[in-house]
């Protein structure tokens, strides 16, 4: 707010910039602890994927008929290509790309979230369902979307100790202009009492666990001011014993140009008359 003492527009304005940079680290380090999260079943797909090179190494060397050596190095490079989509994943997600904001697919954005989480949900047993019911684009900052599904997919996998499912789904409706993403699990669930204070800075509904993940109460507050910041909604259901269901919601946009062209035809169609 502006005054009419330069010194004190002055101070207001090194505030806000202060508020700003510290906004910009508490994402950061909220996005680590999310990374974090995620390390020991990413380590271990790494692992699964070097021993599926390493043996079938050894099967090529071996054997030296074409057809053996063909599946030999089919199976290399599908493993090759997993790695690399887990690293292309892995370093997109950490890199802070600022606050540019462009029409991406929620679909595609959410895809690339499971290749980062879909290991560590199979290691906790939870079983995972998608439903892509429609391929909306919405105007958003792809990382910090993305850091808003990954932390509710992880702290509804943490909500489902001894396993369950977990839902995926994309829509959009048409009535109401707005793409949705649900995340559903179908775990503890949450208390009456305390769903209405989930969004609030430091509360939190969870404890610590070893590693250190959970309980701070900060992941859910900087998922309502993202979404909040994309002129997008962020709503809560959940019930005692049944599960928890998240739902962001984000004004649809026209696919860019480049997308529609690649879309249409080559030529145009006839109409028999």
């Amino acid at each position: 707010m502006k005054t009419n003492d330069p010194m004190e527009n002055q101070q207001n304005s090194e505030l806000q910039e202060q508020v700003m940079q510290l906004r910009e680290q508490l994402m950061q380090a909220q996005k680590l602890s999310s990374v974090g999260a995620l390390t020991a079943s990413i380590t271990h797909e790494f692992n699964n994927i070097l021993t599926t090179v390493i043996n079938y190494s050894k099967m090529g060397l071996r054997h030296k008929n074409e057809a053996t050596r063909e599946k030999a190095f089919t199976k290399i490079l599908s493993a090759g290509q997993r790695a690399s989509k887990i690293t292309t994943g892995m370093l997109s997600y950490a890199r802070n790309k600022g606050n540019r904001r462009e029409p991406m697919n929620l679909v595609h954005l959410v895809q690339d979230v499971l290749v980062l989480a879909e290991k560590d949900l199979q290691m906790h047993r939870v079983k995972l369902q998608t439903d892509f019911f429609a391929y909306p684009y919405a105007e958003v900052n792809a990382s910090q979307i993305q850091q808003v599904v990954l932390n509710l997919v992880i702290n509804g996998r943490q909500a489902m100790e001894g396993g369950g499912r977990m839902f995926l789904s994309v829509l959009a409706n048409k009535k109401t202009g707005m793409a949705e993403i649900a995340v559903r699990d179908t775990g503890s669930g949450i208390p009456a009492h305390k769903l209405a204070k989930i969004f609030d800075p430091f509360y939190s509904t969870k404890k610590a666990d070893e590693q250190g993940q959970g309980g701070t109460g900060l992941g859910l507050a900087l998922c309502r001011e993202v979404v909040e910041s994309h002129k997008g909604r962020i709503r809560v259901e959940s019930v005692v014993g049944q599960g928890t269901t998240f739902t962001l919601k984000f004004p649809i946009v026209s696919a860019p140009a480049s997308v529609m062209e690649m879309a249409a035809p080559a030529h145009p169609m006839k109409v028999a008359g």
